[in-house]
């Protein structure tokens, strides 16, 4: 006989986390079915936040309002426990919700393009709570006190976070987070409207469900170290754990479910994913700059990245001005040789002359660690339509129709003259 203090031990969290994944689909359209998976697993992850080290976040984002994010944080908060909406709060406040009494909250952040928006400003501190709330035990030294009579105390921003918004979000929590991309619905996309008063209590229930399965196999949770499908390590490891955690532990078809949705879902981030612009520099200049050349000069560089129609180099700045030799240097000095000093530019002969350049033996550590897999094309197939810089002669000044064709194919192989 089961005693009154211990949690039922019959519950199906499979069939459970179907109906979980039913619910949303009638109100949601998400635009793959990796998504309904992705979320439904959070959705469960966040009543078992204590048997975790680290929590994903979720972010749903779109490039257009009316995609259907903040409906979409609607129904995740009836299912998630302590969950509390907001739309601007400052980290004072963030810290203060997650040290409150009553268990550990799921906030849900919507309109989070407000915050991180290039209208924004920094909101430094709201973006230290979201980064180092993804691991357990993370703590921030906040001022505490009025006036003159001020103290310090430890504040713990270790929580579950739904975020919606336009854009972006800075790199440091797109890391961290499972990315759902929303779009428009189609015309013959349809979702059933949502009536808080109505469905609300609905969604509690499978809330109040999902409590009481996750009392059943948080031990379990608490132990797992689920496998992850080949290739995902690192951050998107950390940031998938307790997904395939929660999907184990409820078994049927959700453990290969699972695991299909992460590699889908971190594949699209990849593929999706602004890159930052020193990652972004290094693979244009691996891919249709240098295209196996040993060397080019800076004006040769500038000049293949201005032609790109695809890329930011061109109007770089709100301003609207390019890419300068200057800001090149500055941004592949963050990166190191091989000897781990700065790449910089340095002298490259060129007939009579010697202008400043780079050299490709100088980018190829850079390159094999931050640069995505080269493509399959290769390098060598748009010599034909490169520009030959002869001795004494200025990128600016070979042939009108040699530059032309750089800007166009963006992959030159420089001859060297001497």
């Amino acid at each position: 006989m089961t005693s009154a203090a211990e949690p039922a031990p019959s519950i199906d969290g499979a069939a459970l986390l179907d109906e979980v994944e039913a619910f949303h689909r009638r109100f949601n359209v998400f635009p793959t079915e990796a998504a309904y998976v992705a979320v439904t697993l959070w959705d469960a992850h966040a009543h078992l936040i204590d048997a975790f080290d680290s929590t994903a976040r979720l972010a749903f984002l779109s490039p257009e309002p009316g995609s259907g994010k903040s409906r979409a944080l609607e129904i995740v908060e009836t299912l998630t426990p302590r969950a509390v909406t907001t739309v601007n709060a400052s980290a004072n406040a963030l810290f203060r919700l997650v040290e409150a009494g009553g268990g550990t909250p799921t906030l849900l952040f919507d309109e989070i393009d407000t915050v991180f928006g290039p209208k924004a400003g920094g909101n430094e501190e709201v973006r230290g709570f979201l980064n180092s709330g993804y691991r357990r035990g993370a703590k921030s030294l906040r001022c505490v006190g009025d006036g003159s009579n001020q103290s310090t105390e430890w504040f713990s921003s270790f929580c579950a976070v739904a975020m919606a918004g336009l854009g972006s979000l800075p790199d440091t929590i797109l890391t961290r987070s499972v990315i759902i991309r929303m779009r428009k619905k189609a015309p013959n996309e349809k979702a059933e409207p949502y009536r808080r008063r109505v469905h609300e209590k609905q969604g509690h229930v499978l809330r109040d469900r999902l409590a009481d399965w996750a009392a059943t196999v948080r031990h379990q949770v608490a132990e797992a170290w689920p496998e992850m499908p080949e290739g995902v390590t690192d951050r998107p490891a950390d940031v998938w754990e307790p997904l395939l955690a929660v999907a184990d532990a409820a078994g049927g078809h959700w453990p290969d479910r699972a695991r299909a949705a992460c590699i889908e879902l971190i594949k699209a981030a990849q593929e999706g994913d602004e890159a930052s612009l020193g990652v972004r520099l290094l693979t244009d200049l691996r891919d249709r700059v240098f295209g196996g050349a040993d060397r080019m000069p800076t004006a040769a560089i500038l000049e293949v990245l201005l032609g790109l129609d695809d890329a930011p180099w061109a109007d770089l700045n709100d301003d609207g001005k390019p890419l300068t030799a200057r800001g090149l240097s500055k941004l592949l000095s963050q990166y190191v040789r091989p000897d781990n000093s700065p790449i910089r530019p340095r002298g490259i002969r060129v007939g009579s002359g010697t202008p400043k350049g780079y050299y490709a033996d100088d980018l190829t550590d850079a390159w094999a660690r931050y640069c995505p897999p080269p493509p399959g094309k290769s390098a060598t197939s748009a010599t034909a339509a490169t520009p030959q810089v002869r001795e004494g002669e200025s990128v600016a000044e070979a042939p009108a129709e040699s530059r032309h064709m750089l800007a166009e194919n963006g992959t030159p192989q420089l001859r060297l003259a001497g």
